[in-house]
C-alpha cells in the first residue's frame, strides 16, 4: 500500500515555501532604495513636502515632544536620519529573512579560521562569528559609504540611485512612493528590533519561530502560544 509523505515532511515544505515567498516581497518592496544608477543624477526639483511626508491616519504629524515648534532648525536633519535608519532596517529585515533560510554564499568567509559562509549561525549569534578583521574591514566599508558615497550630510536623501535608475516626473507619485519608503521603513526598524528582542527571549530564530507556530515570546516554545 502507497504511504503519502510524513506530515512533518508537508509542514516542513509549506514552511519553506512560505519564507520564500517572504523574500521575494520583500525584495521587491525595499530595492527601489538601493537599486544602481542607471543614468545620471535624479532632479530633487519637484515639489514634495517633507513635512507631508510620512503623516498618515490615525496619527498625522506625530510629534509628541513639541520638537517641531521648539527646535525646528533640527527636523532636516531628524528627517535624514529617520530615512536612512529605515533604509538601513529594510535590508537588515531581508538579510535577516535570507540568512534564516540558509541562502548564503558558497566558499569561505575566512580561509585562514577555515571558516565557511555556511558555518555562521543565523540570527544575532553569526555577528560573533565573524573574525576581528572581518568586523573591522565591514566598520570601514560603511565608513567609506557614509563619508563618500552617501554622505550623511546631504539630508534630502536623494544619491542620484532614483526609483530603478529612473526618474519620477509626477509630483504626486513621488510624494507616494517616498511615504511608501518611509513608512515601510519605519515598519521595518520596529521589525528588526522586534525581531532581535524576541530571539534573545526565545533562544530561537526567525525561521525556527515560523516553523514551530511559535508567536509568543513568553511562552515556553510548544505551540502558537
Amino acid at each position: 500500500m502507497a504511504m503519502g509523505p510524513h506530515p512533518s515532511t508537508v509542514e516542513s515544505i509549506n514552511t519553506n515555501a512560505k519564507m520564500k515567498l517572504a523574500i521575494t516581497a520583500l525584495l521587491a518592496g525595499s530595492a527601489a532604495a538601493f537599486a544602481p544608477a542607471q543614468t545620471g543624477r535624479v532632479t530633487t526639483d519637484l515639489a514634495v513636502s517633507e513635512l507631508e511626508l510620512g503623516a498618515v491616519e490615525p496619527l498625522g504629524v506625530f510629534d509628541p515632544l513639541g520638537w517641531m515648534d521648539s527646535e525646528p532648525e533640527a527636523f532636516e536633519r531628524r528627517r535624514a536620519v529617520e530615512r536612512k535608519h529605515g533604509r538601513i532596517a529594510m535590508a537588515a529585515v531581508v538579510g535577516t529573512i535570507v540568512h534564516n533560510n540558509h541562502i548564503v554564499f558558497d566558499g569561505y568567509l575566512s580561509p585562514s579560521n577555515n571558516l565557511k559562509f555556511s558555518d555562521v549561525p543565523t540570527g544575532i549569534d553569526g555577528l560573533f562569528t565573524v573574525p576581528t578583521a572581518g568586523l573591522a574591514q565591514i566598520i570601514a566599508f560603511v565608513g567609506f559609504v557614509e563619508l563618500a558615497w552617501l554622505p550623511a550630510s546631504q539630508y534630502d536623501g536623494d544619491y542620484g540611485v532614483g526609483y530603478f535608475g529612473g526618474d519620477i516626473l509626477d509630483p504626486e507619485e513621488k510624494a507616494r512612493k517616498l511615504n511608501v519608503e518611509l513608512n515601510n521603513g519605519r515598519a521595518a526598524m520596529m521589525g528588526i528590533m522586534g525581531n532581535m528582542v524576541v530571539e534573545k527571549l526565545t533562544g530561537q530564530t526567525m525561521y525556527e519561530q515560523y516553523a514551530s507556530n511559535h508567536f509568543n515570546p513568553f511562552a515556553d516554545g510548544d505551540g502558537f502560544f
